[in-house]
């Protein structure tokens, strides 16, 4: 979950884990940990047609969230990161 100081800037104040509600480490609008960011928007078909969801996970809960998945999470190594 983000919150921001003033929205139409983007300037982000805090980031909390969706999950277990642990305050991610953030230095000046800088994400200092890892998180996975989630987001969709949800359309015909669905139980939930025109919502929109956005939600963050810390490193710990999503290694629990994909641990339950029947079918393993693809993973690629990057050789470089931007």
């Amino acid at each position: 979950m983000r919150k921001y100081r003033n929205q139409e800037e983007g300037q982000e104040l805090e980031l909390y884990c969706n999950c277990c509600g642990r305050r991610i480490k953030t230095r000046k609008d800088l994400v200092m940990e890892g998180v996975f960011h989630g987001q969709v928007q949800w359309g015909y078909f669905s139980e939930k047609d025109g919502e929109n969801h956005s939600f963050d996970l810390c490193e710990t809960c999503y290694d629990k969230w994909i641990a339950g998945f029947r079918i393993p999470v693809e993973q690629n190594l990057e050789n470089e990161l931007l």
